[in-house]
């Protein structure tokens, strides 16, 4: 989930390319579009960097594990094909 400091550039980035005509959007404003947007990550189910390359390592490893396994498998049964 993000934390309140990415949620609040998020925040700012929107409100930057809010155009100009528009004047400066109001301190209450932008806290409720920070809680806008927070629900709208929370209903995303979004993770952070961090966790995602946790989870990337750990698939790459178990990828690296199954693809050992699967070769192993393949020689016994070459081995036990050969007799």
């Amino acid at each position: 989930m993000l934390n309140p400091s990415q949620l609040e550039s998020v925040a700012k980035k929107i409100a930057d390319v809010i155009p100009e005509g528009f004047g400066e959007m109001p301190q209450g404003m932008q806290s409720q579009l920070k809680s806008i947007l927070s629900n709208a990550f929370d209903k995303m189910d979004l993770v952070t960097r961090e966790e995602f390359d946790i989870q990337a390592g750990v698939l790459a490893k178990t990828r690296a594990k199954l693809e050992q396994l699967e070769k192993q498998v393949s020689e016994l049964e070459q081995h036990l094909n050969s007799k």
